[in-house]
């Protein structure tokens, strides 16, 4: 028997830890397999029940943009500084030195020839200071804008510290090894940062730590450099500016001789020259005070860092940020720096070193997560393949040094699968699901290993490693994607990822019952469970393969056989398990599976008849009633394996609940049809519910209706006319009243209905079984104008009137007997 199911909606993939007591994620959609499901009617059904639209909010400016304007506002200072500074070089080389060098007067020669050696030690510093401020930006500790507080406050400390690691050079050890730690540390609460410490050596020095002398690396560490270049350059610049003007003031450039021609202009080319010199001074110690107020009063980049929502590391990354706009500024045009912005900023970071890699997944995951910033990130990182590449192949890094990028690069990724253009893009690159597979990783201790790399597998299980937290984000990112179908397809045909999937199904009795449950196994199961119903509800080909799959691994009935046991705490966990059933129940080997499973259908009877739920937990028991439905149809086995659990009396009575009757006449229907050969004898008492069936067709409509017409067709052909007639004598109905009540019925429905797709051709049987057991009722029937309703029934049938069950808007599991065949037997009996 070939049946598949299409995917259901996809509420549950916006799940989050705090939303877990919340049944709505569970998929509880209306929509059944029993009348077909149209993707529009699907798609506006979903828009408008579970999406939520956030509200229209105004374009946020990015925060970003006060960094790159103040540093173009810095670089206009500074390029005006230099270009005065070039001017007044070459005024001194040229004009004064090279023309006046013998007539100067002596103070004069080593006042200029101080001033250009200062500039030039200035221009110098000024020139490499940058580069030594990037290499100072990798510790949150040590990474600073050199202010002049920042110094000032830590002046005497450095002193002391520098004094002690000459004597204690295990100190230093230990302060280096709480920088990385700090560094290393992640504002996630779930991301452990203790793994620090156990960090094995890498290949390359990390820059912030180079010694560059090696008797006095206490000092000439490479995080110190530019502190001493600023001082050098304010030290500099001060000591021009002294200069300057005590020559401006005193104007001592000596006595002019009449007709001394060497000398007359000798007054004035100096004034130039001191000018030039003070107003270039001036101008960058103006750029410094500016740099100060901003940065040191104004907090600039603290607010940044705020606004952009970093956290505590992210000062790391704002301050390297600055630091490319405003080199971007210097050392090209003043406008270089304005094309800047932070997302582009962090994606060329992960193709640099691991600690840059590191700034940039910070500010990727931070921008992907946020409100405001997360649809121009995803926006950006979607059309970029190279950069999703990059965070592919990061899913795949397993040292424990590197966890906090791991971690980034999956959040970015399970961001960016939510929308449903990236997914396709996520999935398409090479290797990507199984990169993703790898985060599905268990915590299983390797005790027994004597070798090296046992021995590091012992010391990160016991660091704790987050293999849970990457378990979390696996599952969540596989869910999104998994809402594209052919993303489901490459999800089954991954090697070994099912089984993982699977795995996490798994819930053992203790944890069921506990009412103190860590929420974040909860998660895990629920996740796992989400997942494998929206593999195993999957259309076409692809859904065959995938329930056959998934229905073959030995564990995944059973796994589902002990929640719906144990889960009476967990309701959400037991219906996305019987959902997944009956999506499995769509191909006849899992059917008989689930079946031959032992208490699987006792547990879903306990379910479907358990009294005492709250309201909100009532569609577990309707889930229940349509797997029960699902088993026992076109399957002799479970209709003798449920009829041998002597629940005929109960079910019975259940046509009575509102709650349980849809589900409980299917059932009896299902029973009635193909379990009807084997156990005649028992099924006929179903025959003692019939006045409830016919008080039902003459009362209700729609599904109920339907339902009850197509379980009186089958339960009045346990009865013989004596039989029948007492029937409607119990239920005080005539037999005339039933026949007006199903030509109303084919009068009603003159187009096949979509929602109760079945209900023409249940009234037709049940038509003929009145005619055939008795003669009056063709008359009756004749009265009642049938013949005509049923010639119109014969030109408006479809297709779907000829199905049981539907995997969206296909068809499946045909009725024997067409429509055609049925009003043509109904015809011939009315003439």
């Amino acid at each position: 028997m070939d049946r598949s199911h299409s995917a259901q909606d996809d509420e549950s993939i916006h799940l989050q830890i705090t939303e877990l007591s919340k049944l709505s994620e569970t998929c509880c959609s209306s929509n059944t397999i029993f009348e077909p499901q149209s993707c529009i009617e699907k798609t506006g059904r979903s828009d408008a029940s579970s999406v939520v639209v956030p509200p229209t909010t105004p374009a946020v400016r990015a925060p970003e943009k006060k960094l790159t304007l103040f540093a173009l506002r810095l670089a206009i200072l500074e390029k005006t500084a230099t270009g005065l500074g070039t001017l007044g070089f070459i005024w001194a080389t040229v004009v004064l030195l090279g023309g006046f060098a013998i007539t100067l007067e002596k103070t004069d020669f080593w006042f200029i020839t101080t001033i250009l050696l200062i500039e030039g030690t200035r221009i110098f510093s000024r020139s490499h200071e940058l580069e030594w401020q990037h290499q100072a930006t990798w510790s949150i500790t040590d990474a600073g804008i050199n202010s002049f507080r920042a110094l000032r406050s830590r002046s005497h400390d450095f002193l002391l510290k520098t004094s002690k690691a000459i004597l204690h050079p295990k100190i230093l050890a230990s302060k280096r090894s709480q920088r990385i730690r700090e560094t290393s540390g992640s504002n996630d609460a779930g991301n452990p940062g203790n793994l620090s410490c156990l960090r094995l050596p890498t290949r390359t020095w990390k820059s912030s730590e180079v010694p560059l002398l090696p008797y006095a690396q206490w000092v000439f560490l490479t995080r110190n450099v530019s502190k001493l270049l600023n001082w050098l350059q304010l030290a500099s610049a001060l000591a021009c500016v002294v200069l300057s003007l005590m020559k401006l003031i005193k104007q001592n450039y000596g006595e002019v001789e009449e007709g001394d021609t060497d000398k007359r202009n000798r007054k004035a080319a100096l004034i130039i020259f001191y000018s030039l010199a003070l107003a270039e001074a001036s101008l960058f110690l103006l750029e410094k005070v500016y740099w100060e107020w901003k940065v040191v009063y104004c907090k600039l980049l603290e607010k940044v860092t705020t606004e952009c929502e970093l956290g505590a590391s992210g000062v790391v990354s704002i301050k390297r940020f600055f630091y490319d706009a405003y080199s971007k500024c210097v050392f090209g045009s003043i406008f270089d720096g304005l094309k800047m912005d932070l997302v582009s900023f962090g994606m060329d970071l992960l193709a640099s070193s691991p600690d840059e890699q590191l700034i940039g997944a910070r500010i990727l995951r931070q921008f992907a997560s946020s409100l405001r910033f997360s649809d121009d990130t995803l926006q950006k990182i979607g059309i970029n393949l190279s950069v999703i590449e990059t965070l592919v192949e990061m899913l795949n890094w397993k040292d424990p040094q590197e966890e906090e990028i791991r971690q980034s690069a999956a959040e970015i990724l399970t961001k960016l699968a939510g929308k449903k253009q990236n997914s396709l893009r996520v999935a398409g690159i090479p290797g990507a699901m199984e990169s993703i597979s790898s985060l599905l990783q268990t915590n299983r201790s390797s005790s027994g290993a004597s070798d090296e790399i046992g021995e590091k597998k012992i010391i990160f299980d016991h660091a704790g490693y987050g293999f849970w937290t990457f378990n979390h984000i696996g599952l969540l990112m596989l869910k999104k994607l998994a809402r594209d179908h052919d993303n489901c397809g490459k999800i089954g045909s991954t090697r070994g990822l099912l089984p993982k999937i699977i795995d996490f199904t798994h819930a053992e009795e203790r944890f069921l019952k506990d009412e103190n449950v860590a929420t974040s196994q909860i998660l895990t199961v629920k996740r796992s469970l989400q997942l494998v119903k929206m593999l195993a509800n999957t259309t076409g080909p692809t859904g065959k393969h995938l329930r056959k799959e998934i229905s073959e691994i030995v564990f995944t009935i059973s796994n589902i056989r002990d929640i719906l046991r144990y889960g009476e705490r967990q309701p959400m966990l037991q219906k996305l398990g019987i959902e997944i059933l009956t999506s499995l129940a769509l191909e006849e080997e899992a059917t008989e599976r689930i079946g031959e499973t032992g208490g699987v259908l006792k547990e879903l009877f306990n379910i479907f008849f358990k009294q005492g739920l709250p309201e909100d937990q009532n569609d577990v028991k309707t889930a229940a009633g349509e797997a029960l439905a699902m088993l026992a149809l076109e399957s002799k086995s479970n209709c003798h394996r449920i009829l041998s659990l002597n629940l005929l009396e109960r079910l019975a009575e259940a046509l009575g609940d509102p709650l349980l009757r849809v589900n409980a006449a299917r059932i009896l229907r299902n029973l009635c049809t193909y379990g009807a050969a084997d156990y005649y004898h028992r099924l006929k008492g179903v025959t003692a519910a019939t006045p409830t069936i016919l008080k039902a067709i003459m009362s209700e409509e729609s599904k109920l209706q339907e339902v009850m017409v197509g379980l009186a067709a089958c339960t009045f052909k346990f009865m013989s006319s004596q039989e029948s007639s007492i029937m409607f004598e119990t239920a005080e109905i005539k037999e005339a009243e039933l026949a007006n009540a199903l030509v109303q019925i084919l009068r009603k429905h003159q187009h096949p209905p979509i929602k109760v797709p079945r209900i023409r051709r249940f009234t037709i049987e049940l038509a003929i079984w009145m005619m055939r057991d008795k003669a009056t009722n063709v008359g009756i029937f004749k009265e009642l104008g049938m013949e005509k309703e049923l010639e119109c029934v014969l030109q408006t049938t479809a297709e779907l009137e000829n199905f049981n069950i539907f995997s969206g808007i296909v068809g499946l599991s045909r009725h024997n007997t067409t429509m055609q065949s049925l009003i043509e037997t109904a015809l011939e009996l009315l003439r």
